[in-house]
């Protein structure tokens, strides 16, 4: 699959699904969040906060040299990953009203010249498919500076650390302390991260 099918316009990003199950999902969605941020994150930023660092981001992490990873940037914050020389930004958040404050996210990182590249993820399904398809992402990006991001950095962390040691053979202890300063999974996480050692 060419990575450019995975490029959609600014509208395209919200269009899934019927009524009924977004709302399903966003009840869902709720409860389980509430949960990661009472339990599971030590640090917590508005999402309409307005701030001018990297390091005001929610739950930041500087990977790389060309890979960071965060919790949902503001409106305010995209123009500071562009500016930070990121030409690629990987959202895995899904698009209902609870994970989605920035509504016009797409339209906003294209008009700063960055690429957009939206992969849905249900925070309480995990699929193998959508970590092939952030592996394939990953893969054919790799000479850009890439910024993954989801809600609150579960996510986007989980499957750097999975992609780090499935992929690109780093050491799991390494790989491991990283994701663990933002969370440790739980649940189907759990299995979901681990599962080549279980």
């Amino acid at each position: 699959m060419n990575i450019k099918k995975l490029t959609v316009k600014a509208n395209d990003h919200h269009r899934n699904g019927t009524e009924n199950s977004r709302g399903f999902s966003s009840i869902k969605s709720f409860l389980g969040m509430f949960k990661i941020f009472k339990l599971l994150f030590h640090r917590y930023t508005p999402v309409n906060a307005k701030h001018n660092s990297l390091d005001d981001i929610s739950n930041y992490m500087q990977i790389s040299k060309n890979l960071a990873c965060s919790g949902q940037p503001t409106k305010t914050q995209f123009p500071l990953i562009q500016q930070a020389g990121y030409s690629v930004v990987i959202n895995l958040a899904t698009n209902d009203f609870i994970e989605c404050p920035v509504h016009n996210e797409a339209e906003i990182v294209v008009q700063l010249g960055m690429k957009y590249f939206p992969i849905p993820v249900d925070f309480f399904k995990p699929q193998k498919r959508d970590f092939d398809t952030f592996v394939q992402a990953m893969n054919e990006l790799k000479d850009e500076r890439i910024w993954v991001h989801c809600f609150m950095n579960a996510r986007a962390s989980a499957f750097i650390y999975k992609y780090r040691c499935s992929v690109l053979g780093e050491n799991p202890e390494d790989a491991l302390w990283d994701l663990r300063e933002i969370w440790e999974p739980m649940g189907v996480w759990k299995k979901f991260v681990y599962e080549d050692k279980l």
